[in-house]
């Protein structure tokens, strides 16, 4: 089962021009929180448009670990969950993936309680999670922490007015998932924006479930007795669809992106076209060319629907092509920046100001050399510098690519990219 386990690496000579068509898959968030509202009833869901990544692998091995009858079939998903067997979620799973997180609040509606251990995922995805505790706790749960696991339990969920000190997308989620079974009226505010969390809450409305406002920062949900089956189709993944429009800008050639929401990533547009990179842009696609000469731009990350903190560090590797100097602030989470020394070390000249604040000088040339993924985001950029830099790079740990990223190897060599993976 524990097929992560499983270690390999990339290889790839960087320089190549690429150019030609890739398609984005669908949304990584949206299939986990799917997957996990998928608890919430005892009839079928089906997903479709589901990613084929280590992410998603993971979060069904627990949802059957916890009773599910799963059945997968390329990009669609089958899930039924008649019953939940067991309360405590797999450790080492668990420990695998932050968003597990998502799976307490189902599984704490259908059955009372639910032992986790602290989340894990990747040195980012280690983040606090009071958020959720404090939100389980305003819905009637009570909260122990006992030999390194959180054990939440409740006779009866209650709605609830929570306050967002600070915006959370998962949180949002979490707490919008968890309220669906709650008795009464449940008011979030200061809710994130995000278009996985609208998309989520329409499939869950036509499954019997009463929230109004998503996408807005003051969601309500009614509290129903029961969530019915359905089959709902993932939107795209927009994070995706920016890394391959910052690929395009670094490597292109003319790079159409398919199957895409150019209104996803709206603020990402913006930059490039003020970095000097040209965008067409239709319903579901944009084709994006490289830019003879890149200029600076200055950006800081913000919640949707602004910079995307998880888009910061491709569009850093970009900024160490453009002639001048860039600043770029990401207060959003900590220790973000830090895969710019790994940048470094392959040839780049960026000076990190404290742990929010980075200086990129270009343009500078990047030259291969063995280096190793510290986790999904920074792997992705990692695997975007090797793209364009002199020589032969090796990247290692690349799992953390793999949460994320379908076959992304296998992508890239259809637009040119020389590019192999190596099974250890």
């Amino acid at each position: 089962m524990l097929d992560f386990m499983i270690m390999s690496h990339f290889e790839i000579i960087g320089g190549k021009k690429l150019k030609g068509e890739i398609e984005v898959k669908g949304a990584k968030n949206a299939a986990l929180k799917a997957i996990a509202a998928a608890l919430l009833s005892k009839e079928k869901w089906t997903i479709s448009n589901v990613p084929e990544i280590e992410d998603v692998s993971r979060i069904l091995e627990m949802a059957e670990d916890l009773g599910a009858k799963v059945v997968r079939i390329k990009d669609r998903v089958e899930i039924q969950v008649e019953k939940i067997r067991k309360s405590n979620l797999n450790d080492k799973l668990a420990g695998k993936l932050r968003a597990s997180i998502i799976l307490a609040g189902p599984v704490l509606a259908r059955t009372g309680k639910v032992s986790m251990p602290y989340p894990g995922g990747c040195v980012i995805g280690k983040r606090p999670i009071d958020l959720f505790l404090n939100g389980f706790q305003k819905l009637g749960a009570s909260v122990h922490w006992a030999n390194d696991h959180f054990t939440l339990s409740t006779k009866k969920l209650k709605g609830a007015k929570i306050f967002f000190p600070k915006v959370t997308v998962t949180g949002t989620e979490a707490m919008m998932i968890t309220a669906v079974l709650a008795e009464g009226d449940t008011i979030l505010e200061n809710a994130a924006l995000e278009p996985e969390i609208p998309a989520l809450a329409d499939f869950l409305n036509k499954c019997g479930a009463r929230i109004e406002g998503a996408g807005t920062s003051r969601i309500k949900i009614k509290g129903v007795k029961k969530i019915g089956g359905g089959r709902m189709d993932l939107i795209p993944d927009r994070i995706e669809t920016g890394t391959f429009a910052i690929l395009g800008a670094l490597c292109g050639g003319r790079v159409k992106i398919k199957n895409c929401s150019p209104s996803h990533v709206r603020a990402l547009i913006v930059s490039l076209q003020q970095a000097g990179v040209a965008i067409e842009e239709k319903k579901n696609e944009l084709l994006v060319s490289g830019a003879k000469k890149i200029k600076p731009v200055n950006i800081t990350t913000h919640e949707f629907p602004g910079f995307a903190t998880d888009l910061q560090p491709p569009f850093t590797l970009l900024m160490t092509q453009a002639h001048g100097i860039s600043q770029i602030h990401d207060p959003i989470f900590e220790g973000r920046l830090l895969f710019t020394d790994i940048l470094n070390s392959m040839g780049a000249s960026i000076v990190l100001n404290d742990p929010h604040r980075a200086t990129v000088n270009g343009p500078t040339k990047l030259r291969g050399r063995k280096i190793a993924s510290p986790d999904l985001r920074a792997g992705i950029t990692l695997l975007l510098a090797a793209l364009i830099a002199n020589g032969k790079t090796i990247i290692d740990n690349i799992y953390q690519i793999d949460r994320g990223y379908e076959r992304i190897e296998e992508r890239l060599q259809k637009l040119g990219a020389e590019i192999r993976r190596v099974e250890n």
